[in-house]
């Protein structure tokens, strides 16, 4: 009886170990996706007057897999300023894009415009809201 007991007890403890080195982090492999869209409100030099707004074409749009540092990956807007990350796992991730700073304080005259979002369920398309960015 000791041999069967400590055969199971051996037996469940190379199971857990397996089904736990399987658990898979943010990032591609899975079936859900990320998807959103970037509109630009065209202002001149001082921001005080505006010249138009519309979709903003091929835009580039990055994505940060859980704590990964700079951007896994990136992606350009279509025609319409839509974009979509697919085939990722559950997990969290930070999406952003890059815009004129309209308040005229960071030196280099960008900031990134920032979301963060969380997939937690197999199959999921989960929408981020609308980036708007200055040029």
């Amino acid at each position: 009886m000791k041999k069967i007991n400590s055969f199971l007890f051996i037996s469940f403890i190379i199971i857990t170990l397996t089904l736990e080195s399987c658990t898979k982090e943010a990032g591609e492999g899975g079936n859900s996706s990320i998807y959103g869209s970037v509109w630009v409100k065209d202002y001149d030099n001082t921001f005080t007057v505006l010249n138009g707004e519309y979709v903003a074409a091929d835009e580039d749009v990055y994505i940060i897999y859980g704590d990964d540092y700079g951007y896994s990956d990136h992606i350009k807007t279509d025609y319409n300023g839509n974009y979509v990350f697919k085939y990722l796992r559950k997990g969290k991730y930070t999406i952003y894009t890059y815009s004129k700073d309209s308040t005229l304080q960071n030196i280099s005259g960008e900031i990134a415009i920032v979301e963060e979002i969380e997939i937690t369920k197999l199959k999921q398309e989960v929408e981020v809201p609308m980036f708007t960015i200055y040029k």
